[in-house]
């Protein structure tokens, strides 16, 4: 199937995590477990991820606010601000998440993760194995 030119969800975010402001920073600060659930079109595509690999989730963090540029780095009004391209902020003019997570179950059209930061709802735009010596 031919997408187009733009970018399109495969799937979304199905966490209790339903707050931005109250959501972990980073997954390994206490990031949920969650199911990613692919669309009827993508689930060919989810077909040969395991329980137990690494892989990387793209989201679109559709609550962001686009038109930050410049941000307090961990929301800390004590730290000076920081462009942010320097930054992990969600908000950004294009506000595509990087999650690394491990999958802890597969079933028919969805996986489960678990430590993901991402709030519920949240479009999942790809899925890319973690290659040996990544970090």
């Amino acid at each position: 199937m031919t997408a187009g030119p733009y970018v399109v969800p495969v799937g979304h975010v199905s966490s209790p995590l339903t707050d931005p402001g109250a959501a972990p920073k980073q997954g390994d600060e206490g990031g949920a477990d969650a199911w990613i659930t692919f669309g009827d079109t993508y689930r060919a595509a989810a077909r040969d991820l395991t329980t137990g690999a690494e892989v990387l989730l793209l989201t679109w963090l559709h609550r962001a606010d686009r038109d930050t540029l410049v941000v307090h780095p961990r929301d800390d009004p004590a730290a000076p601000l920081r462009g942010v391209f320097a930054t992990r902020s969600a908000d950004r003019p294009n506000p595509i998440g990087v999650h690394r997570v491990t999958i802890t179950a597969v079933e028919p059209g969805r996986i489960r993760v678990r430590d993901l930061e991402a709030v519920d709802g949240t479009p999942v735009l790809d899925v890319k194995p973690v290659l040996a010596g990544e970090r």
